[in-house]
Order: C-alpha cells, then structure tokens, then sequence
C-alpha cells in the first residue's frame, strides 16, 4: 500500500484550520509561530538531556513526554506556513527565516536524542541519530541548493514532515509497549538483540538510511534535469 502523504496533509491542515483562525484572531505573526515551534522543540531535547542526567535506561517517561513535545512542535511546524498563506503574509524573508529555524530544530532534536542515548550506552544508536541528522539536513539542503539554480526539487520521501512523524510515534509507541510488557529484552550469546527501547530506535535506523538515501535521490534526480 502506497501512502498518499500529500492527502494526509491536506486532512491534516483542514483539522488546523480553526486552530489557525484562533491565532489570526490573536493577532500572532507567522514568524512568531515559527519561534514557538523552535521553542517547544529545545523544550523536547531539554526534557531527553534531563532525562539522561536523572533518569535509568529503563524508565521510558522521558522518551514518551519528548515524542509528546515534539509532535507538538511539528504542529506548529505546519501551523505557521498555514497562517502565513491564510493572512497573506507570505514574504521571501518569512520563508528563509522559517527553513533556517527548521534546520536548528532538527539539529537540537537529534543532539537531544543522541546524548540520551549514549549516557545510557546506546553507543550505535547514538551514532545513528548522528548519521540520520546528517541525512536529514542534507535532504533539506539539496532541496535549497537546487531551487537556488532556479531548479525544483521535492523528490524523495523523507521529508520534515515524515521524519517528526517517525521520531515522534516511535517515542509514544515506546512509552506505550513499556506500559503494558515491562521491561524485556531478547538476547543471543549475551547481546542484545531487541528491547523496549528498539521501538524508538529502530526508526532511528531507517531514517539513518532513509534520509541518505533521499539526499542520493535528490542528487541523481538534480544531475538529471540540470545536465540535459
């Protein structure tokens, strides 16, 4: 089954709508919506730092209240391109300032995830976040580079919007196993092989590939058109 994204933004977006005419009636500016978003998000990553000063590695609260923040953040992440359009204050300013706040958010979020990670010695996954924020800004950095040479560039499937969704799920999802197992982990000859906490990193994982992999697309597809 093919996931039609686009459709799922537009009900997305038509759920926001009275969100949005609420902050039209408050008077809030897009670019405000937009330091919001990267504010709740530094509030997400804070909570993981916290998380791995004062918690154990088998205490899922602070992953599951991070997932919950960060879709937060993600909402208002769609919210201010939304009221932008909606109150016809879409600027040139407004939209590079919102894609410099984006990569900052993305930056924050996975340094969060990795220090997590490695405080409670999940050294491979650490590195993997790592990897996957490289990924994930190169994706949008592609996307940037190209459409500076007057050439679109949309390609690929892990965009913002899909890897906040994987992030955040897989953090709630984790939260939510945990509730209802416990703690379990599954060995062979004395390594682990899956636990708890493999809900949440797994995704890690394939966005690890995936965001990569979407920055080796967008480079194929942008030799493509910008050679023939």
């Amino acid at each position: 089954m093919i996931i039609n994204w686009n459709h799922i933004k537009k009900q997305a977006y038509n759920l926001l709508n009275p969100i949005i005419g609420l902050m039209q009636k408050l008077g809030l500016t897009p670019n405000a919506i937009t330091v919001i978003g990267f504010l709740i998000t530094i509030l997400a990553s804070a909570i993981l730092i916290y998380g791995a000063e004062k918690g154990d590695r088998n205490d899922p609260r602070y992953i599951t209240l991070f997932g919950i923040v960060l879709l937060t953040a993600g909402v208002f992440d769609m919210l201010d391109g939304q009221l932008a359009r909606k109150t016809g204050k879409m600027t040139v300013f407004g939209a590079f300032f919102d894609s410099i706040i984006d990569r900052y958010s993305e930056m924050i979020m996975f340094f969060g995830i990795a220090y997590y990670l490695v405080s409670f010695d999940y050294f491979l996954s650490g590195i993997l976040a790592f990897i996957a924020m490289i990924g994930s800004i190169m994706v949008s950095y592609a996307r940037a580079r190209a459409e500076g040479l007057g050439y679109e560039c949309k390609v690929g499937m892990m965009q913002r919007p899909e890897r906040i969704l994987l992030i955040g799920i897989s953090a709630i999802l984790y939260g939510i196993v945990y509730h209802y197992t416990g703690t379990f982990k599954i060995e062979w000859e004395n390594l682990p092989v899956f636990e708890n906490i493999s809900i949440f990193t797994i995704p890690i994982f394939i966005l690890a590939v995936l965001t990569n992999y979407t920055a080796y697309q967008r480079i194929s597809y942008c030799k493509k058109i910008m050679t023939e």
